[in-house]
């Protein structure tokens, strides 16, 4: 996978900005829960109150809450809070906010910031509380006495004034006991505690609490709409960046792909069949591009969202941090576990397509022998043998897939009972809120969420990294052909000289040479002929001259130039080749023809069609050359498909031709029509003719005759008749002795 990493160099841009919109897309899916439970902690539980600090409060009220004081911290408590009475300047304005004021002074605090306010919340806060334990000692009174530290106190006694009259350090032990179980409770806890209190002071000054509490609710429900429309925001356009980099590379890399398929010589082809190399092109880049929108989207939101999760969740319970710790174990162990067991059977996959695809592609290009020979039967076989295999092998992945996602969604819900549990306990025992809990709960879903995103990439992660080895494997393949560094010039004063000197070719892997030692010359207004039994080497000499393969030893020239020399393309420019097996392609008989010569005219398609002796079934057809060729030119005759493939060579009119035996499918009137006119037309043009059959040859001005690799008579047919057996043989074999002379 890493091979192909570079591919997205052109996409870096798009992926940063995805990965910055990941990034705000899992801090809003991060602080919603926190928000959630902000509702939960003091919009429901605490009735809208934020902190232990009042923004008013009444002067008898504050007298009693500085008794349990130190001397400091009613001196900051003091400074920050305003005492307003009727002489107060802006009494009317407080008057009409607190009612009470027109009874009795109330403190307003000042403007200050969150830091001075966090400073005052566990001094006001405790002192809130004991005030409230006060007055609840009072109104559990029993028989007219209070129970105080085991002493009888009439029911009837003012107990703050009891306190404030208490020596400073009596009164400062008393505070010292209470704050030491305040304290065991935790600031956030000492806050909602005391949230009652401000509340019932709130109610004390005139104050709408209601208001209060539905104002903070609806307030903290519009941040998180606006977080989630942030969120969703987020999400859209990662997936369209994450689509328009994955759509991107899987462009450039089929393009990247076809282009190197393109230059393969036929030794590459060899190596990688065509079905395999269709499945790459196509199934694998699939894979691939799959693979990096989920990555894009998942592999890197997943750990943002696992590590933010993980953080948050300890910072709203320390103590329950170990169920965290055995929910990523649990999943480490299970993920671990599905990848050993399913990476092998990716590999096993694509190969099994590969062979699908070969079975399918024979079966579809050879139907009509397959019926001829009634094999039809045997065909399904085959097809469905390859077909169960990959079936099967595809069913065991999904099993294990199946068996993962029950045994995740387990661990999930056991979590959540988990957490419900130790977090019910917890805040029985008062050191934990209820909406901490329920913000614990769905922070460990995000983290477990985190880890299902995981799961979904270790399921395609190894079928994609299959993928990518196997287009890496194209990718870098050097093709055997190269053109050289410092091509050379063809020689101006020769045109379309053709030489072999000495050559031998080997196939690659072979143990003997199929060619060995061929030496001949072909000459511009000249034809050349090459003859010989089935698998001498024939259609292997004029594809050394294309340089489909290179030579073994020897060289092969060309006006003069080593082949090998030179650039493929301007050696092919010069030559006009039609192919033993004619291949046409989907389109017209004109864009067929032009393939040869985009820029060629009507009168140019129409004279080289007449020579082919194409025009006769062109000119029938009632669309002439717009007729529609289908692919692979299915839906016209052998003959007419090797005329077809000649006019398209003519159209191209380049100094050497080359006719790979493609006259075989012509009846011999037309092969003695065609070969007049082309002698007519190509009289200075090198003319190089592999054939079968002796009438095709038997004017060719060389006549060169090969057996097993080896040239074993050369000279005109009159010459070979005399002195060449092997020749004398194939010419017998076909035609009369009368009508070879």
């Amino acid at each position: 996978m890493f091979k192909l990493a570079k591919h997205l160099k052109p996409f870096t841009g798009l992926i940063i900005a995805a990965i910055v919109l990941l990034f705000v897309q899992a801090m809003a899916d991060l602080s919603l829960p926190d928000y959630m439970s902000n509702i939960v902690n003091k919009g429901i539980q605490q009735g809208g109150i934020e902190n232990a600090v009042p923004e008013a409060i009444r002067q008898s009220q504050m007298n009693k809450l500085t008794i349990f004081m130190k001397e400091n911290e009613k001196n900051k408590v003091l400074n920050q809070y305003t005492l307003i009475d009727h002489s107060s300047s802006d009494y009317d304005q407080y008057v009409e906010k607190y009612p009470t004021l027109a009874k009795e002074p109330v403190y307003v605090l000042k403007k200050i910031d969150k830091t001075e306010i966090d400073q005052l919340n566990p001094i006001m806060g405790k002192a809130l509380l004991a005030v409230s334990g006060v007055e609840k000692m009072k109104a559990e009174a029993k028989d007219g006495f209070i129970d105080f530290n085991g002493k009888k106190i009439p029911a009837n006694t003012d107990l703050f004034a009891f306190f404030a009259n208490l020596p400073a350090d009596q009164r400062f032990k008393i505070s010292q006991q209470m704050n030491e179980k305040f304290t065991a409770l935790g600031d956030n806890m000492i806050i909602q505690a005391a949230a009652n209190s401000v509340k019932t002071e709130y109610a004390a000054l005139g104050m709408d609490t209601d208001k209060i509490q539905n104002r903070y609710i609806i307030n903290t429900g519009m941040v998180m709409l606006l977080i989630s429309l942030i969120s969703a925001i987020s999400i859209v356009l990662v997936g369209f960046l994450s689509s328009k980099t994955a759509a991107g590379l899987a462009k450039n890399l089929r393009r990247l792909v076809f282009a190197k398929v393109e230059n393969f010589s036929k030794t590459e082809l060899d190596q990688f069949s065509t079905a395999s190399l269709i499945t790459r092109t196509t199934n694998d880049i699939t894979q691939i591009q799959m693979l990096v929108v989920m990555m894009i989207r998942m592999v890197i939101y997943a750990p943002i969202l696992g590590i933010g999760g993980v953080i948050k969740a300890i910072d709203k319970s320390t103590s329950m941090s170990w169920i965290i710790a055995v929910a990523v174990i649990a999943l480490l162990i299970l993920i671990s576990g599905v990848f050993m067991v399913t990476l092998p059977k990716f590999k096993v996959i694509q190969k099994l397509i590969d062979r699908l695809n070969l079975v399918m592609r024979e079966n579809l290009s050879g139907m009509m022998v397959i019926r001829a020979f009634n094999t039809q039967k045997f065909e399904e076989n085959r097809f469905d043998q390859v077909n169960k295999e990959l079936t099967n092998v595809n069913l065991f992945v999904n099993r294990v897939m199946v068996v993962m996602f029950p045994t995740m969604m387990l661990i999930m819900n056991g979590i959540v009972l988990l957490i419900v549990w130790v977090g019910a306990h917890q805040i029985a025992n008062s050191s934990m809120q209820v909406g901490d809990m329920m913000a614990f709960m769905q922070y460990a879903m995000q983290i477990i969420f985190a880890f299902l995103m995981m799961s979904f990439m270790f399921m395609m992660i190894p079928r994609a990294s299959v993928s990518a080895q196997r287009i890496a494997e194209v990718l870098e393949t050097e093709p055997e052909i190269k053109d050289p560094e410092r091509p050379k010039n063809f020689k101006e004063e020769l045109k379309g000289v053709v030489e072999f000197k000495n050559v031998s070719f080997r196939y690659h892997g072979a143990e003997e040479d199929i060619l060995k030692n061929i030496s001949f010359k072909a000459l511009p207004g000249q034809t050349t002929a090459i003859i010989g039994s089935t698998g001498s080497g024939k259609t292997t000499l004029v594809n050394l001259i294309l340089r489909f393969y290179d030579v073994t030893d020897g060289q092969i020239l060309v006006d003069g130039v080593d082949v090998r020399e030179t650039t493929q393309h301007a050696l092919r420019e010069k030559i006009g080749y039609v192919p033993q097996k004619s291949s046409l392609f989907s389109g017209t008989i004109e864009s067929n023809l032009k393939y040869a010569n985009e820029h060629a005219t009507e009168e140019d398609m129409q004279k080289a069609a007449e020579i082919a002796q194409a025009m006769e079934f062109i000119t029938d057809k009632p669309e002439g050359f717009q007729t529609e060729i289908s692919q692979g030119g299915t839906n016209v005759s052998g003959g007419q498909k090797q005329r077809l493939s000649i006019a398209r060579a003519l159209m191209k009119k380049p100094e050497i031709y080359i006719f790979d035996d493609s006259f075989s499918a012509l009846d011999f009137k037309t092969d003695a029509a065609l070969r007049r006119a082309l002698k007519d037309q190509t009289k200075s043009s090198t003319i190089l003719i592999v054939a079968q059959r002796v009438s095709t040859i038997m004017n060719a001005d060389q006549i060169i005759v090969l057996d097993e690799g080896r040239i074993v008579c050369k000279g005109t047919h009159r010459e070979l008749m005399e002195n060449c057996e092997t020749y004398q043989e194939i010419a017998l074999s076909q035609l009369s002795k009368e009508e070879l002379a």
